[in-house]
């Protein structure tokens, strides 16, 4: 007999598990299928981000940085270290565990909030009575109804044309993670995110980093000054990054992975390495969803198509996260879920886009929210802006990482606040407070009259809430 449920998830990512507990809290009987294996063969929640994404990858830079710390900065602070040493394996063991603790974590929240598991990959049979039928594939086969799908089935990361990943000398996020041994060269193709991260780990770790950019700018959607000083500190640090490349042909060895490329003034180029990181984007995860069995609607990415609040094409059929428009965010795919969960008991879930924030976890660290100036321009929005240096920051100076500014862009009538772009240390935890003031559509002069901690790095943002005003008190 089919076990029927008010809502099922399928994908127990950020997205799904998030808006099956969401769903569970607002009192609906709610099932969720994810097929994520550990390395046992059991259940592995969370996704790509705790898999082999958001929460390895800051493991792994933790690790890392510490280590480039004892290496080259404690001498700074009068602490010398002799015999210093690096344990790869142990560090990947490290971040293996922190990753089953998130998974385990999600686990107890299900029970916590009875939500019921289903260990497999879900896909459709049909459409039944006004319900869903799914079937689990997985250890145990089952078969569900449910009136309500939300489908949160994430994405893959897009291999170059012709170059397959085999996850030992061509590697997704997924084998950059899992590299057994600090490689004497790396080879990235792509400076976005996941390029720049695992770039910089092994760099800090000892390779000689290269990373090819197809794009004449480096990171283009972040806004430009920001990106300028951001490039500046990497290449200071040593990574080498090429933009405007073509890349070529691809030969892998047994040693090595060989890399023909052609650099911005169109000479021919061969990167020699031991191994490539491609990170030139992702694709929507949709096959094997069996999405034609009940005429489910797909762009020709082969994203989900949705509305404004998540509906796809079919009635009582949701999608979040990566598998749909947007930006492929953690947090977005968390809003999302939670919106549609909410929108099925009837509520008015909500996510706003201009106010969901971005971060590059790299050191400096790079976080932005709302628009750049180069985009409001282009709109022709007349702004004010605010910069302030962490140089002239006390507990910057303190800690010994004085890279990087805050910059606020403000309405130039209004003083409304539309972006706010940080280079430096923890922008991580200071683009928190940006977004909530863009949230309430606060003033640059709000944050400028708020009383901040001192020392702190969150004072820089009062700052430069105040050079919007060309008032800084410090710089």
């Amino acid at each position: 007999m089919n076990k029927q449920f008010d809502v099922i998830v399928i994908g127990g990512g950020p997205g799904g598990y998030i808006a099956a507990i969401r769903a569970a809290q607002l009192g609906m009987s709610v099932a969720c299928v994810d097929e994520w294996k550990n390395k046992q063969g059991g259940p592995a929640l969370g996704g790509t981000c705790t898999n082999v994404g958001c929460i390895p990858s800051k493991a792994l830079l933790q690790s890392s940085e510490h280590f480039d710390h004892a290496a080259h900065h404690f001498s700074e602070h009068g602490i010398g270290v002799t015999g210093l040493s690096l344990d790869v394996g142990k560090m990947v063991a490290r971040k293996d565990a922190v990753v089953k603790q998130n998974n385990d974590g999600i686990l107890y929240l299900f029970k916590k909030n009875k939500v019921s598991f289903f260990h497999g990959r879900g896909s459709f049979v049909k459409a039944a009575d006004g319900a869903y039928e799914i079937q689990v594939s997985g250890a145990v086969e089952d078969a569900l109804i449910g009136k309500q799908i939300v489908l949160a089935t994430g994405s893959s990361a897009r291999a170059l044309p012709g170059t397959t990943f085999d996850e030992q000398m061509v590697l997704s996020n997924d084998g950059a993670l899992r590299i057994g041994a600090v490689p004497k060269k790396l080879a990235l193709i792509g400076s976005g995110v996941i390029g720049l991260e695992m770039g910089s780990v092994w760099r800090r770790l000892g390779a000689e980093v290269t990373i090819l950019e197809a794009l004449p700018e480096f990171l283009g959607a972040v806004d430009q000054q920001i990106a300028k000083e951001a490039h500046k500190a990497f290449v200071k640090q040593g990574l080498k990054i090429e933009l405007g490349v073509t890349v070529g042909a691809i030969k892998v060895g047994k040693k090595g992975v060989n890399v023909a490329w052609i650099n911005a003034k169109g000479e021919a180029q061969l990167l020699e390495a031991d191994k490539l990181i491609v990170s030139i984007g992702r694709v929507p995860n949709t096959l094997g969803l069996n999405a034609e069995a009940v005429g489910l609607k797909l762009d020709e990415r082969g994203a989900i198509v949705v509305d404004d609040e998540c509906r796809t094409s079919l009635p009582n059929v949701w999608a979040v996260g990566d598998v749909v428009r947007g930006p492929m965010l953690a947090h977005k795919a968390e809003e999302e879920g939670v919106a549609v969960a909410e929108r099925i008991a009837g509520q008015h879930g909500h996510v706003n886009f201009n106010t969901i924030p971005w971060v590059i976890y790299t050191s400096p660290e790079i976080a932005w929210v709302g628009q750049t100036e180069a985009q409001l321009k282009t709109a022709g929005r007349a702004y004010k802006a605010g910069t302030f240096p962490f140089l002239a920051n006390g507990r910057a100076r303190a800690l010994g990482d004085t890279t990087g500014m805050v910059k606020m862009l403000a309405d130039a009538t209004t003083d409304e606040i539309l972006g706010v772009h940080i280079v430096g240390p923890m922008a991580s935890e200071l683009i928190a407070e940006c977004v909530m003031a863009m949230e309430f559509r606060a003033s640059s002069e709000d944050i400028a009259r708020i009383c901040h901690a001192h020392p702190s790095l969150s004072e820089a943002t009062k700052e430069a809430a105040l050079a919007v005003e060309k008032r800084t008190l410090n710089f």
